[in-house]
């Protein structure tokens, strides 16, 4: 089994792959653990820890890990504490790391790894030109050219992130619950909150893509995954696929890729 190691901007998501007899992969489980600023090596190996034995694993059902991060600060601490608990330390998603694409982008060191991984996974597994909507704390668009060229893309604020900041910066609007709006005219401030949030993205995807395809000059595969698609994806007018665990299964993709 590989252990997928994911800092993000809220939580650090751990996974467990194993490899199918067809190629493929399977995802054992996904985990997450806060991001939080205040933990160290020994608190993030006691997180650890405690997700293998929910799972009822042990160090040694594990060959190996990998590790994806945005926040550059947390890596130290997650690599050292993977190490420590498995006995090995996890590869780290880098430039030095071979993906599959061309990053053809003037500043590429400041790319988020993420995206990459997402584009990696779905460049080996859907038809190009493509584009990866990633919807968790921001709302991330990845286009992928033919030939495997990773051209560039789109980031806007994530559905809770635009929810919570709405209602923390007006005096009559509080937050809800996120789900898939049954209509687009809300009825009260609720419904219209919800309405702007989820259908908006939904609105937002459908129109990026398709000035994306006119940029390119020819139609793209659309693949989503993210927290927030599940909510978003029955709006969507644009063909799409949805695949939950794209960042899981292309981080242990880039593992068997370099190991």
């Amino acid at each position: 089994m590989i252990l997928t190691i994911d800092i993000g901007n809220t939580t650090v998501c751990l996974g467990g792959v194993e490899r199918r007899e067809d190629g493929g992969y399977a995802v054992c489980f996904t985990e997450r653990l806060d991001s939080s600023t205040d933990w160290g090596v020994p608190e993030y190996m006691g997180g650890i820890w405690s997700v293998l034995q929910q799972q009822r694993l042990k160090p040694a059902d594990f060959e190996g890990s990998i590790l994806c991060s945005v926040v550059p600060y947390l890596v130290a601490a997650l690599r050292e504490s993977a190490q420590r608990v498995l006995g090995c330390k996890p590869m780290l998603i880098t430039r030095k790391l071979d993906t599959g694409l061309t990053l053809d982008l003037p500043e590429p060191e400041k790319l988020g790894w993420d995206r990459v991984v997402d584009a990696a996974w779905a460049a080996a597994h859907y038809p190009l030109p493509l584009v990866t909507a990633d919807l968790g704390t921001a709302t991330t668009l990845n286009v992928v050219r033919r030939g495997g060229i990773f051209c560039g893309g789109v980031i806007a604020a994530g559905v809770e992130t635009g929810v919570r900041a709405l209602a923390r910066r007006t005096a009559q609007l509080s937050a809800i619950q996120l789900r898939t709006p049954e209509h687009v005219i809300g009825r009260n401030t609720a419904e219209c909150m919800l309405s702007g949030a989820v259908a908006g993205t939904a609105a937002m995807l459908d129109g990026l893509v398709d000035r994306i395809e006119e940029e390119l000059g020819e139609p793209v595969t659309l693949v989503l995954t993210g927290g927030a698609a599940r909510m978003v994806e029955p709006l969507l007018r644009h063909p799409h696929a949805h695949d939950p665990e794209m960042l899981t299964l292309g981080l242990a993709y880039l593992y068997d890729r370099n190991r």
